[in-house]
């Protein structure tokens, strides 16, 4: 597959058939994987594959904590949860209603989705330049997720999907006591992936380039 293929049709994907993602294939997309950059090579993050299904079901019930509460705000008032970060608010809906209602049927089935990929870090290992900047620290991310998505990627070269989230973050202390994650890791996302019930799409909607690439200053749109 194309590199340019694989990024343009590498969407959340919620649905998925029940059958399992052999090891083979898994074992090839982290080898690809991880290659992704990070800050001097420290190659901070670990990979743990969950497809127990009590554990799945356990996860479950931890991510419909704070989903149960987005989906309700976004369906009777259109609205998303409200983010915070220390003195930072924002809230914005960016979600279809149609989108809304497929992340909700993702919800529900997370014990069936074939595996739920966590992904750790040793944040010992990451060196986040912007912690003195009086908002949220990000800098620290570019050393974990450039491999996510890394995975992602190849794992649709193999023909998974996968979907992420962060929202069982939130319940960390409780994940790794349920997954004997060591203490010096932590959470960081988790993707779920599975073969596509329905295939993939063959386009995705996203803001064209003049609307978020710029040439000098903001006022000048990248533009061919």
């Amino acid at each position: 597959m194309e590199l340019a293929e694989a990024m343009r049709t590498c969407p959340a994907m919620r649905y998925y058939k029940d059958d399992p993602i052999p090891h083979e294939v898994l074992y090839r997309a982290i080898d690809n994987a991880r290659f992704g950059p990070q800050g001097g090579n420290r190659q901070p993050v670990r990979f743990l594959i969950v497809t127990d299904p009590e554990k799945k079901k356990q996860l479950a019930e931890w991510y419909m904590v704070p989903w149960s509460q987005y989906y309700e705000m976004a369906t009777s008032t259109g609205e998303a949860l409200t983010a915070e970060s220390g003195d930072t608010k924002a809230t914005k809906a960016m979600m279809s209603q149609k989108s809304v209602h497929a992340a909700n049927d993702f919800a529900e089935n997370i014990p069936n989705h074939p595996a739920i990929i966590i992904a750790c870090a040793d944040l010992s290992e990451t060196h986040p330049t912007d912690t003195d900047l009086g908002r949220l620290s990000v800098v620290g991310g570019a050393s974990i997720y450039p491999t996510v998505q890394n995975l992602a990627l190849a794992l649709r070269a193999e023909g998974v999907a996968t979907t992420w989230t962060t929202l069982l973050v939130m319940f960390e202390e409780q994940v790794k006591e349920l997954l004997d994650i060591p203490d010096h890791l932590a959470t960081a996302c988790h993707l779920f992936a599975g073969y596509p019930r329905d295939g993939f799409p063959s386009t995705l909607t996203r803001l064209p380039v003049e609307e978020i690439a710029f040439m000098e200053n903001f006022d000048t749109p990248l533009t061919v």
